[in-house]
């Protein structure tokens, strides 16, 4: 018998072993080819503004994507690798040397591999369709699917799995040529022993863990300012390494004293819950950490993406408060006027001036704001209420500041704020009552606005007129009656040939919207290749333990336990191992959301638990499938 034919014969014999590892490879090609498919996709890129920025987010992404498929790959080969090790030691007891064996599973990796990368690029071809589908949805692309086929992308998976098929056939010779015998036979029954972990010591770490969270979590609201990079790691230290003892010396110093309380007396469902963990706290420890972490990572990544989609419009429009603005140039303006009446839209048209001052603030606002000498652009309450924005000054002598660019520093400041315009001899102090968020202008400057009473703004230009008769200008602002016309006056606009012309909102906003679905369908698609790497991870791991346990079933059975109480203990189990790390990176996610939402002008709550819930609906799938996979094997235990 040739060295093929007993790999055909073996993996013949061993379909119950090779279909989790299958699985995973062609899970790994079809989500990497999708991906690639979409990256080398012109129908997207060559109808989007923001093609460059699209094509180098896709490049960034399909890194991470290796990143999170070769670590998915790896550790489903381990698994794979100790379900098998009784075979391999087998192997070498009928007289196979270790090279021998090694060229064995390598052959038998190359087959399947080979196998998996036409099965997994055969339905990629399939399913990137409806992945395009949805990527054209989400930057706005309307119009007809073309079917092609990318062979670049062909190419480049095949390549990416060839190097992860060298790395998982390194690691099959590497685990062989340093197991023995021994190990091998025994790998079913590794565990940890129990020890009684020191009371003083469990206790000083347990609680060092909560506490790391915990000023982790304090931290997080306090991070703005001129130590924002510093605060960050810090932040990040803190609660990956209180989460690591949280799981590793908390969370087992509590089972212990549970088991000790009971005087070893569990229970049948403690003891199938409880005594497992104990057993593998440390490996439990280790991967619930990972998981844990990343899962927060990869929650806060997705709901702030969507969060960022989600209120795309609303955060446009602060910045971009008027459809159209053309500044110091009534001309251009005109013309606009009579292309608008020309192609019969309806608009509203205002004219707004602004005065530009050199002002000084009396204090410094926020430790990121080192300056006190600014730039102000000063114009009248009710000029812009004429314009359609209503902004409220309730004091004479006060006003109102807005500019979105530094908002999220400017909304923690102590209001009111004297402000003193120069030059002296103006001399005019103004109280700032309250800082507003969007802008009064649509931005291109990112200049301030000072938004006074019209008395006040009046007396304010007079003196500055007297010295100098240029700091006044005169803006044009449109906005039209009907929302749908948009795009039609915004072609209209970008006839203009005019340097005074200003963002329009409905071309910012279609920018926006493209980086934003961009950002989103990204976020989206790594976070759903996390969720399934981690899932079936988790569930793996548990189809092992459940092998490794099943003489315990049969014991229980053949005693007389139904199959309903044994699972009583079993879900106890799962609820550790899926609920305890879900609930507490929805926690840190919570935090870490908290922490960004300076960087949100709109509230987020929405967005953040439509996210949270999917994640949380799709976590759970793995959940019921493991306790179902339990079940299965707890009624073939007798």
């Amino acid at each position: 018998m040739t060295l093929f034919d007993l790999v055909v014969r073996s993996m013949r014999k061993n379909l119950k072993h090779y279909y989790l590892y299958f699985f995973a490879l062609i899970l790994s090609v079809v989500l990497y080819f999708v991906f690639a498919s979409l990256q080398h996709d012109s129908s997207v890129l060559e109808r989007t503004e923001a093609s460059f920025k699209m094509a180098s987010g896709f490049k960034v992404a399909g890194i991470l994507l290796l990143f999170i498929s070769g670590i998915f790959l790896l550790y489903a080969n381990s698994i794979f690798l100790k379900r098998r090790s009784r075979e391999v030691g087998l192997y070498q007891l009928i007289g196979l040397s270790k090279f021998t064996v090694t060229r064995m599973l390598v052959t038998e990796n190359l087959l399947l591999g080979t196998g998996a990368l036409a099965i997994g690029i055969g339905l990629g071809l399939i399913v990137s369709r409806v992945f395009l589908l949805l990527l054209m949805k989400l930057v706005g692309i309307e119009g007809v699917l073309k079917l092609s086929f990318s062979g670049t992308a062909i190419v480049q998976t095949a390549v990416v799995f060839v190097v992860l098929l060298v790395l998982t056939s390194l690691q099959m010779a590497f685990s062989v040529k340093r197991s023995t015998l021994l190990e091998l036979f025994k790998v079913d029954q590794s565990g940890e022993s129990i020890k009684k972990p020191k009371t003083v010591v469990s206790a000083v770490f347990g609680i060092l863990g909560i506490l790391l969270i915990g000023f982790g979590y304090w931290l997080s609201g306090h991070m703005i300012n001129s130590l924002l990079f510093f605060n960050m790691i810090a932040v990040l230290v803190s609660v990956v390494l209180g989460t690591y003892l949280l799981f590793r010396v908390t969370i087992g110093w509590i089972l212990y004293q549970i088991r000790t309380s009971r005087n070893g007396h569990l229970g049948l469902s403690n003891s199938l819950s409880i005594a497992p963990l104990i057993h593998r706290l440390k490996a439990n420890a280790n991967s619930l950490t990972i998981i844990t972490v990343l899962s927060a990572m990869t929650l806060t990544m997705l709901a702030a993406a969507y969060s960022t989609y989600y209120s795309s419009g609303k955060e446009n429009r602060l910045m971009q408060p008027f459809d159209y603005m053309i500044v110091g140039d009534t001309p251009a303006a005109d013309q606009f006027l009579r292309m608008l009446d020309k192609a019969n839209i309806s608009y509203h048209e205002s004219d707004i001036e602004g005065l530009q001052v050199v002002s000084e603030y009396e204090k410094e606002l926020n430790p990121m704001l080192h300056y006190t000498n600014v730039q102000i652009r000063l114009v009248s309450e009710s000029q812009l209420r004429e314009a359609g924005l209503p902004i409220e000054v309730k004091g004479q002598h006060s006003g109102v500041l807005m500019d979105s660019s530094i908002y999220w520093m400017l909304k923690s400041v102590d209001v009111p704020v004297n402000l003193i315009l120069e030059p002296e001899g103006v001399n005019k102090t103004v109280s700032i009552e309250r800082f507003a968020e969007g802008n009064a202008f649509n931005s291109v400057d990112f200049a301030s606005t000072l938004v006074v009473k019209d008395e006040l703004f009046q007396a304010i230009n007079s003196g500055y007129v007297d010295q100098d008769g240029t700091a006044l200008t005169h803006t044009t602002a449109i906005n039209l009656q009907n929302k749908e016309q948009l795009e039609e006056a915004t072609d209209l606009y970008n006839e203009i040939e005019s340097s005074g012309k200003r963002f329009d909102y409905y071309t910012q906003y279609q920018n926006a919207l493209q980086s934003s679905g961009m950002l989103i369908f990204i976020a989206g698609f790594l976070g759903l290749v996390f969720l399934i790497s981690t899932g079936s991870i988790l569930y793996f791991k548990q189809m092992t333990e459940a092998e490794q346990e099943k003489a315990s079933y049969t014991t229980l059975r053949q005693l007389g336990f139904s199959v309903q109480e044994i699972m009583k203990g079993v879900v106890k189990k799962q609820l550790f191992v899926f609920g305890l790390p879900l609930a507490i990176g929805l926690l840190h996610s919570v935090f870490a959301l908290k922490s960004a939402s300076f960087l949100f002008m709109s509230n987020v709550t929405v967005p953040t638990v439509i996210a949270m819930s999917v994640y949380i609906g799709i976590y759970l799938i793995f959940a019921f499938l493991t306790i179902g996979y339990y079940r299965k094997t707890i009624q073939a235990a007798l």
